[in-house]
């Protein structure tokens, strides 16, 4: 066959021919080459998920979540990047290898995808209370734990301090909703409720953070939702995306933010002698010494050597139990995927050694998360993390270090310790330290799932999750200083176990101006938990530890001393949940939006009659600048208006509504027989005790000005709850102390402000700044709905509850100035003692002089972010308080001292100022003359502060060098944390709270909270 090659005719089709060859053959000899970038939203912050591809082409992929990308394309190729809520940008590649891109967001600024529970949604259609946590603020602060990333970020969401190494915070959502009833914050990773610990979590394997906080948003959950909802999504591979290796690491150094330290030893020979002032110093003014006075005889004996004279000890017991802490971070993943087929494999190891000796938390994770695709319209997937904590030691008693007397050691000169250096019952509190302790912990987490877009019904899709949560705990013990020195070891082995079966069908369908979605779960919980623990007493030796228990005098096996009225059964139960839930979300011309969901609950907690409740919820919002007549309005981009009403629920606790039975010494047979153990009755059955409702109104409004310069949300809520299950003390005669309830309600109010400005927004120079704020108000409506003669219904004055109160209401004695010497005192009050106010003015202290002092809820809470940056150079920091006002955010900061035999044993903190005859004005009392005051007034301080929390300087390097080392992107950065605390509180941290929930002010058994410095770097290949 032969072939006949064609020529155009005429000179200009000839050279059209031939133009058209050379560019062929130029195309065909053109190189592709691997071109790397990163995409940035106006405030300079990455914008991950944005679409990369070649135009003209279908090859793509995608940005990580530092907005990073790889792609491979033609020298002359353009790029089109697209990303929800920002304009669709467009970059030529002109022969670079590394390329930066900025987009302009959206007149729709609201058009981010957040995930609102069992689904996401772009923001900008919501009608309920959900808010983004900006995980930015806090990326390069030394934060071991999860809870630590989320102060200050988001209104309404409150969020404390620990004082342990890894520990985690308090965490509460628009106050309290409940007198006795769960209060813990509902936590879902990946879909899945967590009732692990939030120190098992990775902060780095993160990608986003919402909140939920309205009873529109929380309906879902229905009554595990009482308290609010934090949703944690972690971080995906995505499909089309070049293997990204990606690694973290940092060392912080830290050390307590407030300088409290134990007297030396002249400051404790100082304050025993002002204990003796009247003996010490000479009358008439008290302040001359006495010559005659010797303070070896008022010390304890045990200070004193055998001829009688203070021993010359000045040891630091503080120094000794204490040392810098540090904190190692590293954390490596992998990262990308296929069209079928996506990943992310992660590990990190955390090294935290806190400022107190022993209190370490040291972490190991590892993290797989995998999907497949086996065809078109279906996908299976496991999300997984494993992660194992080591907080092997144990610290010395603090409360007894800072006690202990600098003239004492706690060694002998043989180096044993000392068991009792005082010779009395207050133990060395190294003895607490010198001992064999184990503590581990294995927290494993795994949701399974299968997600399938049914192929015959478009917008049908049916998801299963299987979510599996497992912790193991071993605390094992050995002291040969326990069991009344004799020996004491012990094996205490618990595992907690959840399983979470979710069917979840979803059906969406647009049709002209309507957009409808429809979704409906089926899903049921079971939780058990089960705990061996076997302990000995009285070991001839320890040379086994707590591998040698067999050896004990005396074994324990699951003793009933571990029971507790809170906690019956210590050592197994279960329980278990059943709900059911439907959602519609409808949209009509992208203007008008509603949201109703009903959700039904099922707990085996509740009584027989009670063990389901229904919770319905709607929500109303409307795009106000989307009608004609506000399009004239040019400094409007967004506005749009909401409003939902809801009821969700709160559980009691297991078993709380049944009779429960405890095994107890019982009866003895005979003169000198043995104790025989029985089984008794020890709280009353309620068969109607049912759920707890909270019923809330929310109104919000969000915007955005300026073109978009200028956004952010306002709201305003009203909630109020109901049958509020509540432990009601029994009179003696019934042979109960109380019985599980439900009573009265209580209310919540609050207003909420979330506000964003670009203030400065050019190619190389940024600055953008965050406002939020939030108040809240308790109220207590009703309590047990009893009234007196006159009509009016009864407080519970015992436990602190008032009607029209809040619930932190604090009724007490008033404090008034310290009796001085030139002063008589009230009758049954001393010289160097607080004085009380006589409310009446009957000249006399008595329980009718207690008034309302203030309460210890504060007036209002807000943060500031700012983030500046210049080309490769980014500032950021954040200033977070909490206020008070006039009378919130108390704290009882009473300093009392008896001159008792204890009293001049111990020693103290040297920041209190303390009253004496020397020291008239000091600011604390002093009980001196070994009697006390009839009336022991509180002294409530404000607890008011403004904290440098964090402050971050980083550095990116420069795409020159980037190239030379082939690396996508190199960060390096420095951090500090808790720089700053500005505050009139006196003692440890304003906001720490002790295990009890008490606040920390000048106690012996304070903790501080940790001022951190630290040095990092990000790298990403």
């Amino acid at each position: 066959m032969k072939i006949k090659l064609l020529f155009p005719k005429g000179p200009l089709l000839g050279l059209l021919w031939l133009m058209t060859l050379l560019s062929f053959i130029s195309n065909a000899q053109e190189k592709n080459r691997i071109i790397r970038g990163t995409v940035r939203g106006e405030n300079n912050q990455p914008v991950a998920g944005a679409t990369v591809m070649i135009k003209g082409s279908q090859a793509g992929t995608t940005t990580n979540q530092q907005g990073e990308f790889s792609i491979n394309a033609p020298e002359n190729a353009t790029l089109v990047i697209t990303a929800l809520a920002y304009e669709t940008g467009e970059i030529p590649v002109k022969n670079r290898i590394d390329i930066s891109i900025s987009l302009k967001q959206t007149e729709k600024s609201l058009g981010e995808v957040v995930v609102i529970g069992y689904g996401t949604q772009k923001k900008k259609d919501i009608t309920g209370s959900v808010a983004r946590v900006n995980l930015e603020t806090m990326k390069n602060s030394p934060n071991t734990n999860l809870g630590q990333l989320l102060q200050g970020t988001v209104p309404g969401l409150n969020v404390g301090v620990s004082t342990f190494a890894g520990g985690t915070p308090p965490i509460s959502v628009r106050g309290q909703v409940t007198l006795n009833g769960n209060t813990s914050v509902l936590i879902i990773l990946d879909g899945i409720q967590y009732n692990g610990s939030l120190s098992s979590i990775n902060p780095d394997d993160i990608a986003s953070i919402d909140i939920l906080k309205d009873a529109s948003a929380t309906a879902v959950y229905g009554a595990q939702a009482a308290n609010g909802v934090i949703l944690i999504t972690s971080r995906k591979g995505h499909a089309g995306q070049k293997p990204r290796i990606a690694y973290s690491g940092s060392y912080a150094s830290q050390r307590p933010s407030v300088n409290l330290r134990p007297l030396n030893r002249d400051e404790y020979l100082q304050r025993v002698t002002d204990a003796f002032w009247r003996q010490a110093y000479l009358a008439p003014d008290y302040t001359t010494p006495n010559p005659a006075f010797n303070l070896a005889t008022k010390v304890d004996a045990s200070m004193r050597d055998a001829s009688g004279n203070l021993l010359p000890n000045d040891y630091d017991w503080w120094g000794n139990a204490t040392n810098p802490g540090s904190i190692w971070e590293n954390s490596l993943s992998i990262s990308g995927g296929t069209d079928n087929v996506s990943y992310l494999l992660s590990g990190s190891m955390v090294d935290q050694k806190n400022f107190i000796i022993n209190d370490i938390f040291k972490r190991n994770t590892l993290r797989a998360n995998l999907e497949i695709k086996p065809v078109k319209f279906w996908k299976i997937g496991l999300v997984s993390s494993g992660s194992f904590v080591n907080q092997d030691g144990a610290e010395p008693t603090m409360s007894e270090i800072i006690r202990h007397s600098p003239l004492l050691v706690p060694f002998d000169s043989l180096g044993n310790l000392i068991p009792s250096p005082t010779n009395t019952v207050t133990f060395n509190p190294f003895r607490t330290y010198y001992v064999d302790d184990r503590e581990r912990h294995q927290y494993y987490f795994a949701n399974i799932y299968s997600d399938l877009d049914i192929p015959f019904i478009k917008g049908l899709n049916y998801r299963l999750n299987f979510g599996n949560n497992l912790t193991n705990n071993q605390h094992y013990f050995a002291s040969k200083y326990d069991g009344g020195f004799t020996g004491r070891a012990y094996k205490d082995n618990s595992q907690y176990y959840d399983y979470t079966l979710d069917n979840i069908l979803t059906y969406t369908k647009n049709f002209g101006k309507h957009d409808v979605s429809v979704t409906a779960v089926y899903g049921a919980v079971e939780r058990k938990f089960e705990r061996t623990y076997t302990e000995g007493t009285g070991f001839s030796r320890l040379n086994l530890s707590y591998n040698g228990i067999g050896s004990a005098n005396t074994i324990l096996t699951n003793p009933d001393k571990l029971r507790t009225t809170s906690d019956p059964y210590p050592f197994g139960w279960n329980e278990t949940l059943n709900y059911q839930m439907g959602r519609l979300n409808y949209k009509y011309n992208d203007k008008y939006l509603i949201t109703a969901t009903l959700r039904r609950d099922g707990f085996s907690g509740f009584a027989e009659n009670f063990k389901y409740a229904l919770f319905p919820s709607v929500g109303l919002g409307w795009v106000l600048s989307a009608e004609p007549f506000m399009q004239k309005i040019s400094m409007v981009d967004l506005l749009k208006l909401r409003a939902t009403y809801g009821s969700i629920g709160n559980q009691t606790g297991r078993y709380s509504s049944l009779a429960k039975v405890q095994t107890n010494a019982a009866y003895v047979f005979g003169d000198g027989g043995g104790t025989a153990f029985g089984q008794q009755v020890v709280s009353l059955p309620n068969p109607n005790l049912k759920w707890e409702r909270t019923k809330g109104l929310n109104l919000g409004v969000d915007f955005g000005l300026l073109n978009n310069h200028l956004s952010g949300t306002l709201e305003y809520y009203n909630n109020n709850t109901y049958d509020l299950l509540y432990s009601v003390t029994l009179p003696s005669v019934t042979g109960f102390s109380s019985i599980q309830t439900n009573l009265g309600q209580i209310q919540n109010t609050g207003f909420e402000a979330s506000l964003t400005y670009q203030i400065v927004n050019h190619k190389d120079f940024k600055w953008s700044a965050t406002y939020n704020f939030w108040t809240n108000k308790n109220k207590i409506i009703q309590l047990t709905g009893v009234k007196d003669a006159t009509g009016k219904e009864q407080d519970l004055v015992a436990d602190n509850l008032f009607i029209n109160k809040s619930i932190g209401a604090i009724y007490n004695y008033q404090a008034g100035p310290i009796y001085q010497l030139n002063e008589t005192p009230m009758p049954g009050f001393v010289t160097g003692s607080l004085s009380v106010v006589d409310q009446n003015k009957d000249g006399d202290i008595t329980p009718a002089d207690r008034v309302f002092i203030g309460t210890t809820a504060p007036k209002y809470k807000m943060s500031i972010f700012n983030t500046v940056s210049y080309k490769g150079i980014t500032l950021s920091f954040l200033l977070n308080t909490i206020q008070g006002g006039k009378d919130g955010y108390l704290g009882n900061n009473t300093r009392l001292f008896f001159r008792d035999d204890n009293g001049i044993r111990d020693n103290d903190l040297s920041a209190v100022d303390y009253w004496s005859p020397r020291t008239p004005n000091a600011k604390y009392p002093r009980i001196i003359d070994g009697s006390h005051s009839k009336v022991e007034p509180p002294m409530y301080q404000s607890r008011s502060f403004v904290r440098l929390q964090d402050l971050s300087l980083a550095y990116n390097l420069p795409a020159k060098i980037l190239a030379k080392i082939k690396a996508q992107a190199v960060n390096v950065f420095v951090s500090g944390k808790n720089l700053v605390t500005w505050t009139n509180w006196e003692g440890w941290d304003p906001e720490a709270l002790n295990a009890n929930g008490a606040v920390q002010g000048l106690i012996l058994d304070g903790r501080p909270v940790m001022r951190s410095l630290s040095v990092g770097v990000h790298i990403t290949y």
